[in-house]
Order: structure tokens, then C-alpha cells, then sequence
């Protein structure tokens, strides 16, 4: 299908072929009918990503200070290969879409294909949409108006934060698509509406939506403000407008009587005078996008609503608001297109947004003719598409034949494109297929890194004849039932830690890979085999003396929603990323774990926590994973007490030692990824061995199992 994707490394916008998105639990899919460019939005992302590295540093200096601070504890090159990794990966242009339900996946209630829906979609072909992100649409509404939706759920929920009562006035600054849109709802409200802007053809609008214009270029917006309010002043002033300055704000304050509500919705300076606010005791408050739910990945991602006795007016309700204005005449949006394109000429399209300034509603427009390609496949809403063919893909496996190492890969987030896609590539893996559930991310990676095709069907990745090795790298929850199915299929499987997050998947998982003769099993530990680890252990090996180690991570602090923080999702950060040290002190100690313990310090979040291991040959080791810490100081050290000596890693970019003659120092951090991707595949080719012993994989699992209901219980 195609879908437009803009590049934050060039400004390039592009027309992709992409598989057609997965319809997962929770979601409905839409064939597309119309799309609207957000003029004022989408410019923004279009002209950041034409700017500079310097220019885009200047637009972001939080992202500035997150760069340093990691090239300070990472290396300058690792960092600029984050950098511009991040920059590199496509960014899927849109959120106004109106089309038919065509699949509705499970767990979604009041939808059924055939209904026509408004939804945040992206301008493609097809989208997959979260239930609570969609909202019919009346007979009344055309296709075209019911794509404003959620531009109108923008404007509505700034109206409503302005709480605007039955003969007030207000005045809007912006006369972009969401202030035009916000003059409407406020008419529609019962209010006087003064409309700002400095361009005459956008007051011309206003003025037949209602509106009073106000010509800032000509006219004194205070002056009119106390005519038209007798002398008291507006109630509150809508600020639409996308400018570096913070005149708008100033102006606003001006133009409000005592007690005035002000409501951004739009992009200003936010230099507040409190001379402007202390003495009319103005109210001043940012409106954020559609509504509540918005943001929240219990209400957008689970479906989750919020009960309408407390939550009267949700994102959700907000577009069904929206779409009854429009069925009753009292939103019009044909004023408001100036353009119509086929999505075939998407590209046009938002050149004209950046080089017209007149462009205002830009609509894309979708037909879908079931066009087949010459297998009378339907070439528009394929789950697996091929990719244009280029140098790298000249070494995948031709089909057909019986070599090993034709890798499939599910999954195509930032660790899988950034890290794991690229150790494989490095190691001389035959890519053939990667999965992603959107299909623009693994169409990202797939084309880079010179995969055959790119898949949204994640079992079609298993199921083909010519892979025989699979590569998982998806949120948690997925990994034990991918590993099962493809070990069941008599494929080897790489997976992403950790390997299960219940004792039951991990004895299901013994079982199956204990009846795949031939097939590797590996989880990505890649830590031990770094290239420091291997000193570090060849140095250890040749001490007879039990070993003390002290694992120090400065995990830092996610944020309590982050999937990985998901008892169901994510399972949670031991299971997440403490295994992986769990599973260092166990190589490092040669001997089973034979007692543990945990100690929790933050028993509300339950990932600052101190693991202690016991091991067979009298070894001991501490992991302590925090996540109080500050992220100035680097990430992961690790300590080792032995027979009079002690060895000290240092974020894997220094070994060094007292005692010994160890000492080992490179630019960049060297985590093992590659050495890891190396190893697995010459088990699979059958040059070696498994990298890990089966049952070091089933320990480090189990302990670590234990270890975070040890934790959760506290």
C-alpha cells in the first residue's frame, strides 16, 4: 500500500510501498477514503527535518543535553550513531483520516466492518487505529468534512478548556485550520468571536463563519476588544497561532477583562509578563491535543475508557462532538480546502504546503480500484511486500536452497534497527524477511540493511519455507509464544531477553527445545561476549579462589507507564534488563546460581532493587539495578574481588586491574552484540557449539523469574 513517510535526516518526503498494518487486538482497520494535511503541523515536521543538524539542535535544546550527557558516558561515537540512527528512521506524516472499517480485531466492541469511521489514521492507504481512537460517522457528514474530525477535536478541547458560557466574547489569534475551526465551535457556543490574523483572505473566512475580523496588521486588537465588550474586555482569548514570539500572549493579556481565561492550542513564545496576569488575575493553561485519554497508553494502546460520569468529554467523544456539529451545519469545512490531491501525488502535496503560503486544507484522496499485480495479488493491501533490490541484497539466500543462516526477524523498534539488525548483517546473515506490526518500520530497516521483503504477518516469517533461523525481537509479552512456534517449526531462534516471563512458558519452552533436534536456541545475552568480558573471564579462569562481584547499574528512571513497566507487557525492568547481569556474574562465575535474594529500596516502582547470588563454587555477586541514580554517571560497572586481586569494567569501554597484568581501552563501548550474532550463527551453520549451554538459559530465566516476584512481593 502506500503511505507517506518524511525523513528527519533529509526533509525528503516520500511515497512508500509498505505492507498493509496488522490489525491487533483492540484496533480496527480502515480502508482510507480521505486524508487532510495539517497545514500549520505537518509543515513544522517537514521544514525540521529540511534544517540543519545546528538548525535542528536550536529546536530542540532538551534533545541537545540528552546528546552530550551520553556522549559523556558513552563515547562521542556511539552517540553520533544513535543520533543518527534516530534522525534516519522514517516518520509516518499525519492524523486526519476518514474511511470503511474493514477488519476489526479482537477485543473491540462497537465497530463492524463496512461502518464509515473518523480516526487519527495516517495518510495511507490503509490504517490500523485503537478503538478508542475512532468514532462513526453520521450519514449527514461527507467523506471529505468527517476528515477534519480530529483537527475539530483539537479545536474543541481548547474551547472547552476556555469554558465559554452563552453570550460571552472571545477572540481567537490564529486563523490557521484549528483557529477557524475554533471561531465555529465558539459561534456555536453562543459567543461573539473576534478573529486575529494578519492575512486578509483567512479574516474573509472568519467574517463568514461569524466572526468580527481584527486585521493585526492595521488594527488594534485591545482597542476593538474594549469597544465591542463595553469597556470590560473579552472573556478569553483562543491563541491558534504558531509563532517564535510571545506577542500573542502579551496581546491576549491586553485584550481579557478581570479574570480572563487564556488557552494555548497553538505553537508561541511562552515569555510570560506578570505584570500581564497579576493584576487581572488572568488564568492561562495549555490545551493538549484531542482531549482526555490522549497520550495515555491504558486509554489509546488497551482501549480503556474512561467512564463518562467522571470523564464527560474523552478524545473519543470529543470527535463525536465534532462530527454532530458538522451534521448539523454548524461546522463547515469546504471553505477551508484550498487543494485536492490523489495520494499518488502526496509528494506535490506537501511541497505545496511549504512553498504556498495561501495553502490551508490540503486534502489527500484515496481509491481503492483492487489493482493485482501479476499473481492477482492485491498489490494495495499486501501484508508482505518485496523491497526494491540493492547491492546488499545480493547476498540473501536465493529460494530454494538449503544453506543455513536465512534469517527471518520479528520486530523493528529502536534496539532491533539500531543494534541487532546490523550485528547480524555484519556477521554475514542472509536477511530475508522482517515483521513489524505498523509495516513502516520494518520496511525502514528491511530496505536498509537489504532484506528481500518486509511483512506485517508475523507468522508468515516462521512459516517460510526458506528461513530457517528467527530472530525475535518484540515487547516481551510475545517472546515466549515466538520462540514455541518457531522452535516448533524446527527453526533456530534468537530471542531478544528475556526468554519467557512466566514459569510456565519457560517449561514449555525446555520442552519444545528439547524436541527441536538441530534447531539453536540463544537469547540475546550479548554481554558476555563482549570483547572486555572475555579478558575479564580468561583472567578469572586461571584464579582457582571463589570470586566476589559487585554489578553496579545506573538504570536511570522510566516513567511508570512505559510498557516496560507493564507487569503483562514488559513484565517489568528485572525481567526487562537485570537478567542481562544476572546472566555476566553467572558466565563470569562458571557455576550454577544455587540461592538468591532481592532487597527492594523504592517499593513503589520496584526497579531499584539489590539481587544477591550465591553460586556453587562458593562465588558471591551483587547486582544493584537502580534506578535513583544520575545519568551523568555511566551506566554499568562491574567489580571483581578474587585471590588478591581486583578487576574493574567500566561501561564496557575499559578493563582494568590491581594485581594483574590486565588493562584493555577502546573509543566506543563494546557490549558484545556482534560477537553474540556471530557466535549463534555458526551454531547454526554447525561450526560450533550453542553459544550458551541450554540449561544456563533456562537458570538465568528461572532466577530472574523468581527474582521479580521476589521484588513485586515486597
Amino acid at each position: 500500500m502506500k503511505q507517506v513517510l518524511q525523513n528527519l535526516a533529509t526533509g525528503e518526503t516520500q511515497l512508500a510501498d509498505v505492507p498493509r498494518p496488522h490489525c491487533g487486538a483492540g484496533a480496527v482497520l480502515i480502508a482510507t477514503r480521505h486524508t487532510v494535511i495539517s497545514a500549520g503541523t505537518e509543515r513544522a515536521v517537514v521544514e525540521f527535518g529540511q534544517s540543519s543538524l545546528i538548525g535542528k539542535a536550536r529546536q530542540q535544546p532538551d534533545k541537545v543535553k540528552m546528546v552530550l550527557d551520553k556522549a559523556r558516558t558513552d563515547g562521542v561515537v556511539a552517540t553520533y550513531e544513535a543520533v543518527t540512527t534516530k534522525l534516519g528512521q522514517p516518520l509516518a506524516l499525519g492524523y486526519c483520516n476518514v474511511g470503511e472499517v474493514v477488519a476489526v480485531g479482537p477485543k473491540v466492541s462497537g465497530f463492524a466492518v463496512g461502518d464509515r469511521v473518523a480516526s487519527n489514521g495516517k495518510h495511507a492507504e490503509f490504517v490500523a487505529v485503537s478503538e478508542n481512537l475512532v468514532a462513526k460517522v453520521p450519514d449527514a457528514v461527507p467523506d471529505e468534512a468527517a476528515a477534519f474530525t480530529v483537527l475539530g477535536a483539537v479545536a474543541l478541547q481548547s474551547v472547552r478548556l476556555a469554558q465559554p458560557t452563552l453570550g460571552e466574547t472571545f477572540a481567537v489569534s490564529g486563523l490557521g485550520l484549528i483557529g477557524l475551526l475554533a471561531v465555529q465551535i465558539l459561534r456555536a457556543n453562543g459567543c461573539k468571536v473576534l478573529a486575529l490574523d494578519f492575512d486578509p483572505s483567512r479574516l474573509a473566512l472568519a467574517k463568514s463563519f461569524g466572526a468580527t475580523a481584527v486585521n493585526l496588521g492595521t488594527q488594534d486588537p485591545a482597542a476593538t476588544a474594549l469597544r465591542v465588550s463595553g469597556g470590560h474586555g473579552i472573556d478569553g482569548v483562543i491563541i491558534a497561532a504558531s509563532t517564535k514570539s510571545s506577542a500573542p500572549i502579551h496581546q491576549a493579556a491586553d485584550m481579557c477583562r478581570k479574570r480572563g481565561r487564556i488557552v494555548m492550542v497553538g505553537v508561541t513564545g511562552m515569555e510570560l509578563s506578570r505584570a500581564d496576569f497579576y493584576e487581572k488575575e488572568l488564568s492561562f493553561q495549555v490545551s493538549c491535543s484531542y482531549g482526555p485519554g490522549r497520550y495515555d497508553p491504558a486509554y489509546e494502546g488497551k482501549g480503556l475508557d474512561y467512564p463518562i460520569g467522571f470523564v464527560r468529554w474523552t478524545e473519543q467523544r470529543n470527535f463525536e462532538a465534532v462530527l454532530a456539529l458538522m451534521a448539523a451545519g454548524q461546522i463547515r469545512t469546504d471553505p477551508l480546502v484550498t487543494h485536492r490531491f490523489v495520494i499518488a501525488d502526496a509528494v506535490d502535496a506537501f511541497r505545496t504546503i511549504t512553498d504556498e503560503p495561501s495553502a490551508l486544507g490540503v486534502v489527500l484522496t484515496v481509491s481503492h480500484d483492487n489493482s493485482s499485480n501479476a499473481n492477482g495479488a492485491n498489490t494495495s493491501s499486501a501484508q508482505t511486500v518485496a523491497l526494491p533490490a540493492t547491492a546488499k541484497t545480493s547476498d540473501a539466500q536465493p529460494s530454494g536452497t538449503a544453506a543455513k543462516g536465512v534469517v527471518g526477524v520479528i520486530g523493528s523498534g529502536n534496539y532491533a534497527g539500531a543494534v541487532l539488525v546490523p550485528a547480524f548483517q555484519k556477521a554475514g546473515a542472509k536477511l530475508h524477511t522482517i515483521a513489524s506490526s505498523a509495516g513502516v518500520s520494518g520496511y525502514d530497516i528491511g530496505r536498509k540493511f537489504g532484506f528481500r521483503e518486509t511483512t506485517t504477518d508475523a507468522n508468515a516469517v516462521i512459516a517460510h519455507p526458506d528461513i530457517d533461523t528467527v530472530v525475535v525481537a518484540t515487547r516481551h509479552d510475545s517472546h515466549a509464544e515466538y520462540v514455541l512456534t518457531a522452535l516448533h517449526a524446527g527453526k533456530s531462534v534468537f530471542v531478544e531477553k528475556p526468554l519467557a516471563l512466566r514459569h510456565d512458558e519457560l517449561e514449555a519452552i525446555k520442552t519444545q527445545a528439547a524436541e527441536a533436534a538441530g534447531a539453536v536456541l540463544m537469547v540475546g545475552f550479548n554481554r558476555r561476549f563482549s570483547p572486555y568480558t572475555e579478558a575479564l573471564k580468561a583472567a578469572l579462569d586461571e584464579q582457582p579462589a571463589p570470586k566476589a562481584m559487585v554489578m553496579s547499574v545506573n538504570a536511570g528512571a522510566i516513567t511508570a507507564d512505559h510498557w516496560t513497566q507493564d507487569a503483562q507487557v514488559g513484565g517489568g525492568r528485572i525481567l526487562g534488563e537485570a537478567c542481562h547481569f544476572i546472566d555476566l556474574l553467572r558466565h563470569l562465575a562458571g557455576a550454577p546460581i544455587v540461592s538468591h535474594t532481592v532487597t527492594v529500596l523504592n517499593a513503589a516502582t520496584r526497579d531499584t532493587v539489590t539481587i544477591s547470588l550465591s553460586f556453587a563454587d562458593g562465588s558471591t555477586g551483587t547486582v544493584h539495578y537502580f534506578a535513583n541514580g544520575h545519568k551523568a554517571i555511566p551506566k554499568e560497572r562491574l567489580e571483581v574481588f578474587c585471590g588478591g586481586k581486583v578487576f574493574v569494567l567500566d561501561n564496557f569501554r575499559a578493563l582494568r586491574s590491581a594485581g594483574a597484568k590486565v588493562r584493555m581501552k577502546g573509543w566506543k563501548q563494546d557490549k558484545g552484540q556482534l560477537a553474540a550474532c556471530a557466535a549463534f550463527l555458526a551454531a547454526v551453520r554447525g561450526e560450533r557449539g550453542a553459544p550458551i549451554a541450554a540449561d544456563e538459559l533456562f537458570e538465568v530465566a528461572r532466577v530472574t523469574i523468581e527474582a521479580a516476584a521476589a521484588a513485586a512481593q515486597a
